[in-house]
């Protein structure tokens, strides 16, 4: 990986050139990827995110959106306190590090922050993982295996014990591919910490009120409480002090 950054009057743009050869051929919106006839789909959450192809390669775009009632304030900026501390430039560092900690995650492409005064909006765009699915919709079509939760269970296990605190653990940010592997995505605002007895379980407690939701609102929602405790033995009671 090799990471470049560009700056052009208040666009900044950060991106691996083993992967990207001119940044300035990148459009970080769907108007421009639409008019390519390069969105290949799209998938709902607190904005819209875009699967588009290009280079004969699959990519994730994501704008960043607010949450909470902040987001009836700004949808979409947030407060410029430096480039170094921008949601895009954090979490693609973020996962240019899990790479190397060969961490299940996306491969890091590109991100844009536009800078507009003391306020900022951003993108960023990663590797789409091939023939993948949410744990959320997996589990809307079926149940799965005790080795897969019991997987899932050494996943997080391996995460934690690398110190990366998930901001938003949940059914929607784990994907199993057609082999059952699995990945964690979206690391907006998640960090690197000592790994720590507290964190961990308010991680895997974040996950497991996400299934328990999912499973109130259906009753075809394949997730019990011993699936729970089968990725529970997984990761294992002994956690990092």
């Amino acid at each position: 990986m090799k990471a470049v950054e560009v700056k052009n009057d208040n666009r900044y743009i950060l991106y691996d050139a083993d992967c990207i050869e001119n940044p300035e051929l990148l459009g970080f919106d769907a108007e421009f990827w639409a008019s390519q006839d390069a969105i290949m789909g799209f998938a709902e959450g607190r904005g819209t995110t875009f699967f588009i192809q290009y280079a004969d390669k699959d990519y994730v775009l994501r704008h960043y959106r607010r949450g909470g009632m902040i987001a009836q304030v700004s949808l979409d900026q947030y407060v410029w306190t430096g480039l170094q501390r921008t949601r895009a430039w954090r979490e693609w560092h973020l996962l240019a590090r899990m790479q190397e900690m060969g961490l299940p995650v996306p491969l890091p492409i590109a991100v844009q922050v536009l800078q507009h005064g003391m306020l900022y909006s951003a993108d960023i765009m990663t590797r789409r993982i091939p023939h993948a699915a949410t744990l959320a919709e997996e589990l809307e079509q079926h149940s799965l295996s005790e080795d897969t939760w019991h997987e899932l269970g050494k996943m997080i296990r391996r995460f934690h014990c690398h110190g990366v605190w998930h901001a938003d653990l949940n059914a929607n940010n784990v994907l199993l591919d057609d082999t059952k592997q699995i990945f964690l995505i979206d690391f907006d605002r998640s960090q690197l910490r000592r790994p720590a007895r507290h964190w961990h379980q308010a991680n895997l407690q974040r996950l497991k009120r996400s299934l328990l939701k999912l499973h109130s609102r259906s009753n075809s929602f394949y997730f019990t409480v011993s699936d729970w405790q089968v990725l529970l033995e997984g990761y294992s009671v002994e956690m990092l002090d």
